[in-house]
């Protein structure tokens, strides 16, 4: 019963305390619209930012554990808030966080789709690889070891082809920098190797990924067999049985080659 109060009186709490931030920050919206005086203006907006900075914090806290740092993950959701307040207008006849919220996790989502997957799987398996990733980190709490594959396949309800797909996604999930050195002297940066797009027609499908800065120049030092599983898998979408089908060879090789070719590339580019 005393649990039960508790719980009340704390969500009583947050309730209050929610309200009361909505309140003032519609006060300084409001007195910032007002306003002639750019200084002034602008002071009311970082109060706004400032209020609000928990906000940001909870969204992108809902993305932990996908590969990224949760401290980079709260900068993009900062920036996703100060653009929210800066672009506000009354007019649009709503508050601000119907409106921030929205645009932080079109800030995050941005910010993984720039510095997260090097080679973008298909949805479908990208989804499967952040519920696999998840599951492993609550099973390894919950068993107080790693679990196991069967484990975790039991756990999430999903077959094994399901748990491979997964797996062989977490080597496509690494952020590489335009600015990072390459080369044997480190002489150049990956962003100066980006190909102009007149490379042949592998490549030129590769170029057209999120991740063609990274990505293009090591593909074309790849075998010719292995550029095509790579463009069968992650640009024609199609499942490891259907490319062993086209190569003559079973799913369980298809799988094998995928983990080696991008164990392989991840040792290029880092």
């Amino acid at each position: 019963m005393a649990a039960a109060v508790r719980t009340i009186a704390t969500s009583a709490s947050v309730q209050a305390e929610r309200a009361a931030r909505a309140e003032t920050t519609e006060d300084l919206l409001a007195l910032a619209e007002r306003t002639d005086d750019e200084d002034r203006r602008q002071r009311l907006l970082d109060q706004v930012i400032l209020l609000n900075r928990g906000v940001a914090e909870a969204v992108a806290s809902r993305y932990q554990r996908r590969g990224i740092p949760l401290e980079d993950l709260q900068q993009a959701a900062y920036e996703g808030l100060v653009k929210a307040v800066n672009r506000w207008d009354s007019s649009h006849g709503r508050p601000l966080l119907t409106y921030a919220v929205p645009t932080i996790r079109g800030e995050l989502q941005r910010h993984f789709r720039d510095h997260g997957w090097t080679v973008r799987p298909p949805r479908r398996v990208q989804e499967l690889q952040w519920q696999v990733s998840a599951c492993v980190s609550e099973l390894t709490q919950d068993l107080g070891r790693e679990p196991s594959g069967a484990e975790v396949q039991e756990a999430l309800g999903i077959t094994g082809d399901e748990y491979a797909d997964a797996m062989t996604a977490v080597g496509c999930f690494q952020p590489t920098s335009l600015d990072q050195p390459v080369g044997h002297e480190a002489d150049a940066t990956l962003g100066e190797l980006i190909p102009d797009g007149t490379e042949e027609a592998d490549a030129g499908e590769l170029a057209a990924a999120d991740a063609r800065a990274t990505l293009a120049p090591v593909v074309r030092t790849l075998p010719v067999r292995d550029r095509r599983i790579i463009y069968l898998r992650f640009f024609e979408e199609q499942t490891q049985e259907q490319i062993g089908e086209e190569l003559g060879v079973t799913q369980m090789q298809v799988s094998r080659l995928l983990t080696r070719i991008l164990r392989d590339l991840r040792c290029a580019i880092t």
